[in-house]
């Protein structure tokens, strides 16, 4: 043998180690995406973060002044996760007005997401005349369902034994949420309202029907039986369903349809607006909400887009207050809560064309 021949048999036999150990990692990967949902959900949160602090970022130039918060407070003291911002009006916090206070609840495909990302969002909605609390609850895997709406339901317990420090009118609670966050209001305000629904998912409601004025939902997913199984988007759902039922055989299990919201619906359920982009993968959740309250007589604010609006919108369109849909949204929501602060009526569901122009 050459030495030449000698560096090229090194080489080979380099070649060949690195080759199986790639082949090991590769199934190696392979094993752990097949045994645990966490590889996946740590890819998720990636995508998720940077995405939500692009959009937190592009809505600081609409931040208004004047606003006020009363940041990091604990609404459980023996929840490290229990924490929550509140919002305020220009000249409201400390003085005597009690104001309607909307309840928000962020989204984050229930494995991702905190508080800081709707952020800047919730003070542009407190300028136009509400209180917001902005709550953070414990995230998938290491929190399965029906964690968060426990936790928020205690968040509410908090601001209504804080009512008067806080500048809320206790009668007056408005849930809301975008995506995820929007499935834990829904479930939550359906639990408030029905018994059934309470015993169901094992809360006692911290409020009573009558302090419940309406709920914001944004984007939700409210009923399992509406993923399509073989779309692109439904590697997603098997990891975010996997991570917050606890289960990989996720479909087989019984709760799952408790977590359908909308299979559940009372009409003692309070005034909703709902909305979701044309372009957002979840957008049937939505209609089938939206249909399932109207069944049931509850007045319904219904915002959808027209198949083919231009352009697209997609998951959390509302965010994006650059854009003539994300401005629609915000007005809508405005008119909403305005309606139920002054009691007047809540428009019937309606769809909205691009131009604004109802369908």
């Amino acid at each position: 043998m050459t030495a030449g021949e000698g560096r090229g048999g090194k080489v080979r036999r380099w070649a060949l180690r690195v080759a199986l150990a790639l082949g090991v990692l590769g199934v190696g990967t392979w094993a752990a995406f097949q045994l645990s949902p966490w590889p996946s959900v740590l890819l998720i949160r990636w995508v998720f973060d940077r995405g939500a602090a692009e959009a937190s970022e592009a809505l600081r130039k609409h931040l208004p002044a004047g606003v006020t918060e009363r940041a990091a407070l604990r609404y459980d003291a023996t929840d490290p996760d229990a924490l929550l911002d509140v919002y305020y009006p220009p000249n409201v916090q400390g003085g005597h007005e009690r104001l309607t206070t909307v309840v928000w609840v962020h989204g984050g495909g229930f494995v991702s997401g905190r508080r800081q990302d709707v952020a800047h969002y919730l003070k542009i909605l407190a300028a136009r005349g509400f209180v917001v609390a902005n709550v953070d609850y414990s995230i998938a895997p290491g929190a399965t369902w029906p964690t968060p709406t426990r936790q928020v339901n205690a968040a509410l317990s908090y601001l209504q034994a804080h009512a008067d420090a806080l500048n809320i009118d206790a009668d007056r609670i408005v849930l809301a949420g975008d995506s995820a966050g929007a499935q834990i209001a829904a479930e939550l305000a359906n639990a408030i309202t029905s018994p059934d629904h309470a015993r169901r998912i094992g809360i006692t409601p911290a409020l009573a029907p009558r302090q419940l004025a309406g709920t914001l939902l944004f984007c939700g997913p409210y009923d399992a039986g509406l993923v399509q199984w073989d779309s692109p988007f439904a590697g997603f759902m098997r990891t975010v369903l996997w991570s917050y039922m606890g289960r990989k055989d996720f479909l087989d299990d019984p709760r799952l349809d408790a977590f359908s919201v909308a299979r559940h619906v009372t009409p003692a359920f309070p005034p909703a607006f709902i909305s979701a982009g044309n372009a957002d993968p979840l957008e049937p959740h939505s209609h089938a909400m939206a249909a399932a309250l109207q069944k049931q007589g509850v007045r319904v604010d219904a915002l959808f887009f027209p198949k083919d609006h231009a352009p697209p919108l997609p998951h959390e369109y509302q965010f994006n207050l650059d854009s003539e849909a994300g401005r629609q949204a915000m007005e809508r929501s405005v008119a909403f809560l305005q309606g139920l602060r002054e009691g007047g009526a809540v428009p019937s569901a309606t769809v909205e064309r691009s131009d604004g122009q109802g369908q």
